[in-house]
């Protein structure tokens, strides 16, 4: 099972941040288009994520709430099925409890991921992803994630202590 440290903060905009997080990474920043459909299950998070080139993956996942870096275990496979029916047989056994759309530019500083967000519906978020090798512990991935905050100049920003999918998105 993969682990990270993640910890997202709400932004007025992203705009004036492209430039920063492209200067961490050493590189242009690249634009994913993402449609999350999230499904009630009795432990953790469960989410189908298509992109705009027709792929997609499964992803579930474990993560406390709260504000700060957390830790998150999760599995992803990726869906080389027909997933418009994964998503029914899904939606059917589960039931659908969220959709998340979102543009999310990703800065790729390291092992650790930067994305700039535009969730529809909500506004802007910078999510930071701090991926843990096995020999990294969760305060290892906090100092980073902490730097990356510093580092963007976000230190101000307004922790976030949830999914986007708990946030108000509706599922339809």
């Amino acid at each position: 099972m993969a682990r990270n440290i993640e910890i997202k903060l709400r932004v007025d905009s992203i705009d004036p941040l492209h430039e920063r997080a492209a200067a961490l990474a050493g590189a242009a920043l690249e634009l994913i288009e993402q449609d999350d459909v999230f499904y009630a299950v009795p432990h953790g998070r469960l989410k189908l994520r298509r992109f705009a080139d027709g792929s997609a993956e499964l992803i579930h996942y474990e993560r406390p709430d709260g504000v700060g870096p957390r830790g998150s275990d999760y599995e992803r496979v990726v869906v080389s099925a027909d997933v418009d029916a994964l998503h029914r047989t899904l939606a059917r056994g589960l039931g659908v409890r969220a959709r998340v759309r979102k543009q999310r530019w990703l800065a790729r500083v390291g092992a650790s991921r930067v994305h700039l967000d535009r969730v529809e519906g909500l506004g802007d978020f910078v999510e930071i992803e701090v991926v843990l090798v096995p020999e990294q512990s969760d305060d290892d991935g906090r100092r980073i994630a902490q730097d990356l905050i510093e580092a963007l100049g976000l230190a101000s920003a307004q922790p976030v202590a949830t999914a986007y999918a708990e946030l108000g998105t509706p599922a339809d």
